[in-house]
């Protein structure tokens, strides 16, 4: 029986598809919005995948467009009624459900202090859908499974597709309308060589840098939740540090490197962490500079470096699946864990 989180990752390339089609307008309008404000504060506001989303969108934004952009802690709005001024700023809030307090309280309050507020939600009725003054839907149905996938992927896209209008960048716009078919041939490759390293791990690395360190963070709560392995995830920096004492013969580490200006580096760790003696299983496309050989993992190369962590997830997604499945465990249903979490 195939589980609902496989079929719901599957989905995703058509989910992307509708978000291309239906959003571009709404873009356009919110990217002119943005545009017009030189000086502007940019704050994510998010929990589990969503803020692994908000990193992705963060981290892009900073690289493409040149704006700071930080994080908020929830709690100084929900906890310490911190005197916050909105003003100046522009808010982005990440969200499947868009049910959590927390996620809703410090846009109501930005909002009512002057900040421009945008909601990437999947529920358009959502109270943070109604929060914000934007709200950019996901257009990923209703997901079944507690693990969210295609609303994970569907975020990844939508913020690449308004930080391409943000940044006026063509070759970014043209390479959004490949995209679904990136996906639909990442979904298809076969990762399940990565399986007997994985059946038994109890522990494990999930390494990352740039926009790929997102995609190293989700991997790890994926992990985690469909599969109880003690999964952390580290950019390909900061492993060197602390860190690198826990890995020796036979750690498992599964290293993500896209391409781009952080994929060599990625690559030269893979290459240290088997001199080493780890069991390293590296996701890189084949057109990368490692050879066919070193690559345990094939990656379907998008027509944009940015779109590149969001092919590596989509090939993830049904691996972790398979993994959750054959160490007895059902993907749909984690342990201790609901669809919709109300956090304050």
């Amino acid at each position: 029986m195939t589980s609902f989180m496989l079929r719901e990752a599957l989905q995703a390339p058509n989910t992307v598809a509708d978000i291309l089609f239906g959003n571009t307008e709404k873009i356009k309008y919110l990217a002119n919005k943005l545009n017009s404000f030189e000086k502007t504060a940019i704050v994510t506001i998010a929990r589990g995948s969503s803020d692994h989303a908000a990193s992705f969108f963060g981290y892009a934004v900073m690289a493409r467009i040149g704006r700071w952009v930080t994080s908020l802690p929830m709690s100084l709005v929900t906890m310490e009624n911190a005197p916050l001024s909105g003003r100046g700023a522009a808010i982005f809030a990440f969200s499947q459900s868009g049910k959590s307090p927390d996620l809703i309280a410090p846009t109501e309050v930005l909002r009512r202090s002057g900040a421009l507020t945008a909601a990437f939600v999947n529920v358009e009725d959502s109270p943070l859908a109604r929060a914000a003054e934007f709200c950019i839907p996901l257009h990923a149905g209703h997901e079944k499974s507690v693990a969210a996938t295609k609303s994970f992927i569907a975020q990844l896209a939508a913020s690449v597709q308004l930080i391409a209008h943000w940044s006026n960048d063509e070759h970014l716009i043209d390479g959004l309308d490949t995209l679904p078919d990136t996906l639909e041939r990442a979904a298809q490759l076969d990762w399940s060589r990565a399986l007997p390293t994985l059946a038994n791990a109890e522990r494990l690395f999930v390494i990352g840098r740039g926009t790929g360190l997102a995609i190293a963070q989700e991997a790890a709560l994926k992990f985690k939740e469909t599969c109880g392995i003690q999964a952390e995830a580290f950019s390909g920096a900061e492993v060197k540090h602390g860190p690198m004492t826990l890995i020796d013969e036979g750690y498992p580490l599964l290293i993500f490197a896209p391409s781009g200006p952080t994929q060599p580096g990625l690559l030269a760790l893979a290459h240290e962490m088997r001199e080493r003696g780890a069991h390293v299983l590296l996701a890189a496309p084949k057109t990368g500079g490692s050879s066919d050989g070193d690559i345990d993992l094939p990656m379907v190369a998008a027509s944009h470096p940015l779109l590149d962590p969001i092919s590596a997830v989509q090939s993830f997604y049904p691996l972790v699946e398979a993994l959750s499945r054959a160490r007895g465990r059902n993907p749909d249903e984690p342990r201790f864990l609901s669809k919709v979490t109300l956090t304050h």
